[in-house]
């Protein structure tokens, strides 16, 4: 479906709540759209189920969700599933296209997700690690995920949005053959807060088309786009977003992790 159609459809259809996602922070529910004949299963966060965060005082989750949607658009990266700021049945919210994604149960057994955990002492071809530890059985283990760059884009948005919250469980290979990256509540803070799980690229330099793509973006903040970002987050983090560009070009090297819970807990 065109995105101006799907756009449609999610701003202006009927919502109908069909499920919740039970082992969400805040209140997560599974919606179908409806518009005209047109059905499009979505994701809606009403405003109304945030849980109040003491790091995150200023404007609502769902707007962040919406500001790092936009910003990724602005980048043409399409990373992040089409997101609006709407009315639904239980008040404002964030609403987000659903990403279907494989059936586990119908590939092979020993199929890996983008980010998961694996023997110790083992490491996959095509794999990076990046720490140790032991399963609920006691088993050393080593979580890995995917040297692929469809994944390192989303690496790279991530230190531009300042996503505090990276879980492996955030990252999504689509049906269609996309990598995308869902819950963005917890991003764009003025201060540094980068958690993720995505640390395998660590001190190896940006992909240089990536870079030409901030650049542009870089650009648009000094314009009308930065006003529109302030609609959902303050000015003062509109501001950060753009230090946080800039000193990526000035040093166009994936960031190492320093400091205490660089990985969000829990890590999926």
């Amino acid at each position: 479906m065109p995105v101006a159609d799907l756009r449609t459809v999610l701003t202006e259809g009927d919502l109908t709540v069909v499920g919740q996602v039970a082992h969400a922070s805040n209140a997560t529910l599974v919606c179908d759209a409806r518009f005209g004949e047109t059905v499009v299963s979505c994701v809606y966060k009403p405003v109304r189920g945030e849980r109040p965060l003491w790091d995150f005082p200023d404007g609502t989750l769902a707007g962040r969700e919406v500001a790092s949607y936009l910003i990724c658009e602005a980048l043409g990266w399409g990373v992040i599933p089409l997101t609006v700021l709407r009315d639904g049945p239980f008040g404002p919210g964030m609403v987000q296209r659903w990403i279907d994604t494989p059936d586990p149960s119908e590939g092979p057994a020993d199929r890996l997700d983008l980010v998961d955990l694996y023997p110790a002492g083992q490491l996959p071809e095509g794999w990076l690690p990046i720490l140790r530890a032991r399963d609920l059985d006691g088993d050393d283990v080593v979580l890995i995920h995917a040297d692929d760059p469809r994944l390192q884009r989303m690496a790279v948005l991530d230190i531009v949005l300042n996503n505090a919250d990276r879980k492996g469980g955030h990252a999504l290979e689509g049906l269609d053959g996309g990598v995308y990256g869902i819950d963005h509540g917890i991003c764009l803070h003025q201060d540094d807060k980068l958690r993720t799980v995505l640390w395998g690229w660590a001190g190896n330099p940006v992909d240089p088309a990536l870079l030409t793509d901030l650049d542009k973006l870089a650009r648009r903040l000094e314009g009308e786009f930065a006003d529109v970002l302030r609609e959902h987050i303050t000015a003062d983090e509109v501001e950060a977003l753009r230090r946080r560009i800039e000193d990526l070009l000035e040093h166009p090297v994936m960031p190492r992790p320093y400091g205490e819970r660089r990985i969000p807990w829990p890590a999926f």
